[in-house]
């Protein structure tokens, strides 16, 4: 048996984690796991997570804990404390850009989850590099994935800049940056729209609707939408942005390369080790601008650039497919 300890959110109104998809998968391929936790209020989520592990501590293999940078943190140190207690193989599974700041600032507690972890799962090779630079050398890398079956390639030969960015509108995102790069493709004569597709984490949603005001920028702001309906929409779109200022190896990368959608990306955190620049992507600074539109614009008066990304990015998004992956996760776990 096996328990996955994260943060099931989607039936709170956020979007789902990584334990809600690979959780769901591995229990397809016939492995018994139990998730834990969906509670709303985070210490209830933290005392569900435990009482679930301690319940069934004398049939466990393993223990699964998807690991953030965040407050929940917390809840993969008071887990890996309880395995190491009862002598449970855990994989820490290693999410959020930002996690070489709880490496600096979190030594202690960093190395009891990462030190006695059975195996660290890194899904992008930026964390894994990450990590061994502060010494860990229990490290596995396998990377997120996605069912290819369910995103039907549309081959962009010729784009408009029609914009899709999809994400939690939430600070470290830099959703804003959005609103400017439509408001300067406009004053450089280039017909654009935007879509925003994700629900509220923060007060960058308000912040974002204000400026699409102040600079007279038409946005649509779908709230969040479920897979399927985001894929639908995405039929209408050309281009995606994405305008992070700090990440991993975000899925909804892999998924706009399976679609076919041309990538314009921030190259911050893993998306360097995901997208090779002018290959399946194109990378700019974070919180740049300029860099943005001038790429956008390239992309649509010169066709094939457009062409040749939403070819190699669906090549590489089969990289990536469950068929594959699933492989790995079996290695490890049976």
């Amino acid at each position: 048996m096996i328990v996955y300890v994260g943060n099931i959110v989607s039936g709170h109104g956020k979007t789902a984690t990584t334990i809600e998809t690979l959780g769901k998968l591995l229990q397809k391929e016939g492995f018994d796991i139990r998730l834990t936790s969906n509670k709303q209020n985070k210490v209830l989520r933290l005392l569900d997570m435990l009482w679930t592990v301690f319940k069934h501590r004398k049939q466990l293999d393993y223990v699964l804990i998807d690991t953030y940078s965040t407050a929940n943190f917390l809840y993969a140190y008071y887990v890996s404390k309880l395995c190491i207690r009862f002598k449970i193989k855990y994989i820490s599974i290693l999410h959020g850009g930002n996690l070489e700041k709880r490496l600096k600032n979190s030594k202690e507690k960093s190395d009891l989850i990462f030190k006695n972890a059975y195996v660290n799962v890194s899904p992008s090779l930026f964390l894994k590099t990450v990590f061994e630079k502060y010494g860990y050398t229990n490290l596995k890398h396998i990377p997120n994935n996605v069912e290819l079956k369910e995103y039907p390639f549309k081959l962009r030969k010729k784009v408009q800049a029609k914009l899709l960015w999809v994400r939690s509108f939430a600070e470290i995102y830099n959703p804003q940056l959005a609103i400017e790069i439509v408001h300067g493709l406009k004053l450089n004569g280039v017909e654009a729209t935007l879509c925003m597709v994700g629900p509220k984490k923060d007060t960058s949603f308000e912040k974002t609707q204000q400026l699409a005001k102040e600079l007279e920028v038409d946005v649509k702001f779908t709230g969040k939408l479920t897979k399927q309906d985001w894929i639908s929409l995405s039929e209408a779109y050309d281009i995606f942005i994405n305008t992070t200022n700090f990440d991993n190896m975000p899925v909804s990368l892999i998924e706009a390369m399976a679609l076919g959608m041309p990538i314009v990306s921030t190259s911050v955190g893993g998306i360097p080790y995901l997208i090779n620049h002018e290959e399946d992507g194109l990378l700019v600074k974070p919180n740049n601008v300029v860099e943005m539109i001038f790429h956008i614009k390239k992309m649509v008066v010169t066709p094939q650039i457009a062409q040749k990304l939403s070819e190699n990015g669906r090549k590489k998004a089969e990289t990536f497919n469950w068929e594959v992956v699933k492989e790995q996760w079996k290695d490890l776990l049976v």
